[in-house]
């Protein structure tokens, strides 16, 4: 068994380069955070990938900027289009980038600085005891500073997953997971923005992939230097109207797909 607290930051870092674990960062007018990020990122992986989903502030600079810097020895690949597609899109761009250059996982991160890079042997631990799963970070929804908003809508994003899957998760919303690359051939994503997260985690459910949570810290500045992209009532209702899609797709679909792996005990 691989103990986090028993490695150096070295080790996991040359297990990244083994397992061929690649890093994605998909941002969006993040330029306050993102150098702070990558700097804490590649001080563990090896290998980056950076989105740029139409940043119309001077991130590119900045990440060109910090690319050059003295000591930075991580492979950063910078994928990068002018017009905003959404989070979603973004991260399907960094999924066909690792494929295309031999990654085998996935590792995803947000930007804004909201997740912490230290917590990357937790997701690469979990990862050597559950390779086939996808490793989903769960925050402590009741920590200081957490918003309600984001509260009330992950509590109601687990309840609907629960029912469409018949798995539960205490986290379903967190943008910090790893996903084995391989389990994701052919995925095809109905929406573009935050609720493809919780699309891949459905369609990984009804493909019985396993979904393996791993404890998490997380930062939320005070409301007043908050920078968020999540807007409250647009982004719930698109997560509201796709959990009722998915609510029907699940009678016709996804239940009993569960339940022909069941009896022919297939995954």
């Amino acid at each position: 068994m691989w103990m986090v607290d028993s490695v150096t930051m070295s080790d996991v870092r040359q297990l990244m380069s083994d397992r061929k674990v690649c890093v994605v960062i998909p941002t969006y007018n993040n330029a306050g955070t993102i150098v702070d990020v990558l700097r804490r990122v590649a001080a563990i992986a090896p290998d980056i990938i950076v989105v740029m989903d139409g940043c119309t502030d001077n991130s590119r600079e900045l990440v060109e900027r910090w690319q050059q810097e003295p000591g930075q020895t991580a492979n950063v690949l910078v994928e990068d289009y002018a017009e905003n597609h959404g989070k979603g899109h973004a991260l399907l761009v960094g999924f066909k980038s690792a494929i295309k250059h031999g990654f085998e996982y996935a590792l995803t991160i947000d930007s804004d600085g909201q997740h912490f890079p230290e917590d990357i042997p937790q997701f690469i631990a979990a990862m050597e005891e559950h390779p086939e799963a996808v490793i989903v970070g769960a925050r402590n929804l009741q920590q200081e500073n957490m918003p309600g908003g984001n509260t009330f809508a992950n509590r109601f994003s687990n309840f609907w997953f629960a029912v469409q899957t018949g798995v539960r998760l205490p986290d379903t919303q967190t943008g910090y997971r790893l996903y084995p690359l391989r389990r994701l051939s052919g995925v095809h994503l109905i929406t573009s923005r935050y609720e493809a997260e919780l699309e891949l985690l459905v369609f990984a459910a009804w493909a019985g992939t396993e979904l393996m949570p791993v404890p998490v810290n997380v930062y939320y500045p005070p409301a007043e230097e908050r920078v968020s992209h999540f807007r409250p009532f647009v982004d719930f209702a698109r997560i509201s109207l796709l959990n009722t899609l998915f609510c029907g797709v699940a009678i016709v679909y996804g239940w009993p797909r569960s339940l022909w792996r069941k009896i022919t005990k297939r995954k």
